[in-house]
């Protein structure tokens, strides 16, 4: 075997090693970070920036020689073979499998890892070598990138074999394990990537959840509504809750008082703004750039149908990528807490066979509610406020008083219930009034 031919092919792979580690240097290095060592002084800097700035077209070079020298390592290592062999397939059969333990081993693998593992050496030390080879070859590895992307059925790689939003996020997750960010924070990187699959009904706050005020109703009744329920803004309805006209705004109603005590007296539809209605399969990125732009932060959310599905705040889109939005002063409560006197404080969310429970009845049920706060949803009609009571009737009917009590978290729903047995002397059902 001519030694020349081996000598030849051994430099040809030592020169896709060092193209396979500028390769995996490249991906990891970021313009950010070439910039924060232009900052920092380092040796070499300034070169890496260069090729941060344009990876495209430093990697498609990196890419193109290592291709081509293994290409020619493997016909050099094939004559080299045929050579030394007398029959073609024995010579073919070690050529390809001297080739594949090479190229997996000492091209495939071996680089990879350096490269990965420090991708800023490497990416500086390879950047000396990859601004004058691109000047070199001017657009040719543009070129066969635009020719591969010809035969390619679909788009192609218009910009060269990078990263997908896949293998994105997979490095994110790599990130996190490294320690280099928190996991909240790769939470927060995944949920921005959600919020472009996420429809508005599916954030929105449902039509059975709102409070709302008919636009008969006077100035002073919607501030008293607003203090009580917290909530800033609330949506106008005009002949039914599915008619919503307008959104009144608590800060207009406090400076229309302001200005006039005689005010209080007029009505509600004088001080709503028009309100802005979306579809509910509207994408919920593209509504926060809208409202954003807009400087509107509630919209009414339309079904298919044209009835009200809902409403949609900027918090809302929020709350999917940085997570529940709560209010200071919650805290984790007891699901059951004992007052005397048969009177009990419980979680909203408490289920009603539990409640039958704290009164002697173990298979206390109702078809159409699962908890207490939907059992007094159920007895009102509406959506409960703090404040709001109720009576309901047990199964030895016995009647019950549910009063919601505190109001949490930026939606203001109803915490805790305040339960007690009800005066014989009060009628079946009640509702204590705004």
């Amino acid at each position: 075997m001519s030694p020349q031919l081996v000598l030849g092919a051994v430099l040809l792979v030592v020169v896709a090693w060092l193209a396979a580690c500028a390769e995996a240097g490249l991906a990891r290095v970021s313009s950010f970070r070439a910039e924060e060592a232009v900052r920092s002084g380092r040796r070499g800097s300034a070169n890496l920036a260069q090729v941060a700035a344009d990876p495209t077209r430093y990697l498609n070079v990196a890419l193109l020689v290592r291709v081509a020298c293994e290409m020619a390592a493997a016909a050099l290592v094939t004559y080299a073979c045929l050579q030394e062999f007398d029959k073609t397939w024995q010579a073919l059969g070690v050529a390809l499998g001297v080739m594949v333990l090479v190229s997996y081993v000492a091209v495939g693998v071996s680089p990879r890892t350096i490269g990965r593992q420090h991708p800023l050496n490497t990416a500086t030390a390879a950047s000396y070598v990859l601004l004058p080879l691109a000047r070199i070859m001017g657009p040719i590895p543009s070129l066969l990138i635009l020719i591969g992307n010809a035969l390619t059925p679909g788009k192609g790689f218009r910009r060269g074999p990078f990263a997908s939003e896949a293998e994105l996020r997979a490095l994110v997750d790599l990130a996190e394990k490294e320690s280099l960010i928190e996991d909240e924070e790769r939470r927060m990187v995944h949920s921005v990537f959600e919020l472009g699959d996420t429809l508005v009904r599916e954030v929105m706050v449902p039509r059975t959840d709102l409070v709302v005020i008919e636009r008969h109703k006077t100035i002073r009744q919607a501030l008293t509504l607003a203090l009580r329920s917290g909530f800033s803004r609330i949506p106008v309805t005009g002949e039914s809750e599915d008619d919503i006209v307008g959104v009144v705004y608590l800060k207009d109603l406090a400076r229309k008082t302001h200005i006039s005590r005689d005010a209080e007296s007029e009505l509600v539809s004088t001080a709503m703004r028009p309100a802005t209605f979306v579809p509910d399969t509207k994408n919920a990125g593209d509504l926060l750039r809208e409202m954003q732009q807009e400087r509107n932060h509630v919209a009414v959310v339309i079904d298919e149908y044209g009835g009200t599905a809902g409403i949609v705040t900027i918090e809302d889109i929020l709350e999917e990528i940085v997570g529940e939005i709560t209010d200071e002063y919650d805290r984790e409560l007891p699901p059951v807490q004992e007052l005397g006197d048969d009177r009990y404080r419980v979680t909203a969310r408490l289920d009603i066979g539990d409640l039958g429970e704290l009164y002697g009845f173990e298979a206390y049920d109702d078809e159409d509610v699962e908890t207490v706060g939907g059992l007094l949803a159920k007895a009102l009609g509406r959506v409960p406020i703090a404040g709001a009571s109720s009576v309901v009737e047990l199964p030895d009917r016995r009647e019950l008083r549910l009063t919601a009590e505190t109001a949490a978290g930026r939606r203001n729903k109803i915490v805790t219930v305040l339960v007690e047995p009800a005066p014989a002397a009060e009628p079946g059902e009640g509702e204590k009034p705004e």
